[in-house]
């Protein structure tokens, strides 16, 4: 059976820029180890397979390369504009609001309709209620990314944070430090992710990559995954709710930038909701571009 799919590139305006994301529609014959070698066969950051659902508008499930994950942010990003794009999801003129069922329940999407100032979709996602979890030793992890104790953001933990998908959250003093980091072992850095229980580690600092942005990250991978993700949604909410939760914010909404350093600037408009000791939610927005349409025949 044929499967239509589409590669959008997401957080961006722009082909080629943003992360890239293969969505593959109707997806629902297709067995869970059939998703997972297709997403090993695109070989992007994630895959995302849309289906039927019973409690929702869709179900997504979001595979790497290497593994299943229950949520991502670029490629929720990547599967409204690819629906938006085949006319499976109708676009009003009005915000509309939809859901997503995923792996542990359903999200809520709001899709803001063009404008002249803003020629395509906007999409936001409405991330779960963020939750705060172990506290790593500087000492520890500031090596396994090349770095030093001293390369830490002063007085800041690292710590593991979900707002869905839990990401290890290390904020670094500066630019100087953010381009200096690397995976100089990544068995290593996949021995220290085996017993620690995040996903992936998402490196940040104050300041953007242009003066729109509030601040800049990197996302690191291990094989077979990227090493190395130019926009990071999930990671970007939960490095939102670490930076409000304790105070490095001054303002619940911001613009995180990423992946300009890969030659694929990407933007995410960011709002925490609610107060900094009790955060409800975290909300992500941007556009998605559809780069490339075509038939699966798995």
């Amino acid at each position: 059976m044929p499967y239509p799919f589409l590669l959008v590139d997401a957080f961006t305006p722009t082909p080629l820029g943003g992360n890239p994301c293969a969505v593959v529609l109707d997806a629902d014959d297709l067995t869970d180890e059939q998703m997972q070698r297709l997403a090993r066969e695109f070989n992007q950051a994630e895959t995302a397979f849309v289906r039927r659902s019973a409690v929702a508008e869709f179900a997504v499930r979001f595979f790497t390369p290497a593994e299943e994950i229950p949520l991502a942010g670029h490629p929720t990003i990547a599967v409204v504009a690819a629906l938006l794009h085949t006319g499976r999801l109708p676009l009003s003129g009005t915000p509309s609001t939809l859901h997503l069922e995923l792996r542990h329940g359903p999200i809520r999407i709001d899709v803001r309709a063009p404008t002249p100032a803003n020629p395509l979709p906007q999409i936001q996602m409405t991330q779960r209620r963020p939750v705060f979890g172990a506290v790593h030793d500087p000492a520890v992890v500031a090596p396994l990314f090349g770095l030093t104790p001293a390369d830490i953001y002063p007085d800041s933990i690292i710590q593991t944070v979900s707002t869905g998908t839990p990401m290890l959250m290390l904020f670094v003093r500066d630019h100087a430090a953010l381009r200096r980091a690397h995976v100089p072992d990544p068995a290593a850095l996949a021995r220290y992710r085996a017993t620690s229980g995040f996903f992936s580690p998402h490196l940040f600092c104050l300041g953007g990559a242009t003066p729109a942005g509030a601040t800049f990250a990197r996302q690191f991978g291990l094989p077979p995954d990227l090493a190395e993700d130019p926009v990071t949604g999930s990671a970007t909410g939960s490095m939102a709710a670490y930076l409000w939760h304790y105070g490095y914010l001054q303002e619940p909404s911001f613009m995180a930038e990423q992946g300009h350093w890969l030659g694929r600037p990407g933007t995410i408009a960011v709002r925490v909701n609610g107060p900094r000791e009790a955060i409800e939610s975290v909300q992500i927005s941007g556009t998605g571009v559809v780069v490339v349409e075509g038939t699966l025949r798995p």
